[in-house]
């Protein structure tokens, strides 16, 4: 599938504002053709995004500086940031290529299924699940979660869940978690489609992040149509607490 002309410009947008920086900023670095650098001496990461052909860097200014000279194919690379991060506590949390979308066909479950938008099934499926699954995903912090449950023996046991972040009141920013045991079923994606109409039908665009070590979640994302955009490299500093994307 292919986006809409303008979905660009609406991505571009939410990460502008999401990263603090002027609306119009992706599309002025594309047509300049310069990196786009926001110096924040107080962030807690090092943050490196590129979206369309346009990049950004956010992060204190001994970062800026070290990077000013490293090519936005190196500086995307996670050891890239964690080597120029290394002298100030930097630790990771990798690097997640953007897959978007603004249509997608619906996907229909082939029996009847339960489906629960209560946090306390995401929570339960994430217990299931292991904590780097968990962790990259971030399910339980979403605003938006869609369970998949299986009936075992009159137990409500959930399986796959997908859910949803709104972003700037622009994107949807996507993920999905299915307990290991249920995996190769093709749950997730149907978890997923659950997700990504609602989010559509509130009139977000999707986005979904999938580390690039993934190759699940790669596959999956390109299965159901979205289309790659860019890339999100980010390396925490100090002591700060690990966050989900």
């Amino acid at each position: 599938m292919t986006l809409d002309h303008g979905t660009a410009d609406i991505i571009q947008l939410a990460w502008a504002r999401h990263l603090g920086l002027e609306d119009q900023a992706f599309a002025e670095a594309l047509a300049s053709g310069e990196r786009i650098i926001r110096v924040d001496e107080e962030a807690t990461s090092v943050q490196f995004v590129r979206l369309f052909g346009a990049s950004a860097l956010v992060g204190p200014g001994w970062a800026a500086d070290a990077a000013a000279s490293i090519p936005d194919e190196e500086l995307a690379q996670h050891v890239t940031l964690m080597t120029l991060a290394r002298e100030h506590g930097g630790h990771g949390l990798g690097a997640a290529a953007l897959f978007f979308a603004d249509d997608l066909p619906l996907q229909q479950p082939s029996d009847e299924l339960t489906v629960s938008q209560a946090q306390r099934d995401a929570i339960e499926l994430e217990s299931r699940c292991p904590p780097d699954d968990v962790n990259e995903v971030g399910l339980a912090d979403m605003a938006h979660h869609f369970t998949v449950i299986h009936d075992d023996d009159g137990r409500h046991v959930p399986v796959a869940s997908s859910g949803y972040a709104e972003w700037e009141g622009l994107l949807a920013h996507l993920g999905v978690l299915v307990d290991p045991q249920w995996r190769r079923r093709g749950l997730g994606s149907l978890a997923a489609s659950i997700a990504a109409h609602e989010a559509l039908a509130s009139g977000l665009t999707l986005q979904w992040p999938a580390d690039v070590s993934n190759t699940g979640s790669l596959a999956l994302a390109r299965s159901m149509g979205f289309v790659t955009g860019g890339i999100h490299t980010r390396v925490l500093l100090g002591s700060a607490a690990p966050q989900s994307r």
